[in-house]
């Protein structure tokens, strides 16, 4: 199977209680719902941890990323994954 690579359009709210980072999609189309549980990697295409959970409105939904211990996040960074 293929793979492509998507830049995931995201603005930043905030860490929650479990310490994952928690987004809201500024665009957002069905197609994406396939990121679900898929790593995230940064701009340098290195991982920085994964899709955790997709949940609220279905036009535009909050993502919560669970990162990698030894990965540094910066809520500025541009991120992308893989849609299989």
């Amino acid at each position: 199977m293929k793979k492509n690579w998507v830049r995931l359009n995201l603005f930043y709210i905030g860490q929650s209680t479990k310490k994952h980072q928690i987004f809201r999609a500024k665009q957002w189309n069905n197609n994406l719902e396939r990121i679900f549980k898929q790593p995230i990697f940064n701009e340098k295409y290195e991982k920085i941890g994964y899709v955790k959970d997709i949940f609220g409105p279905i036009k535009l939904p909050f993502v919560s990323i669970k990162t990698l211990l030894n990965q540094t996040f910066s809520p500025n960074n541009k991120f992308f994954t893989k849609l299989t």
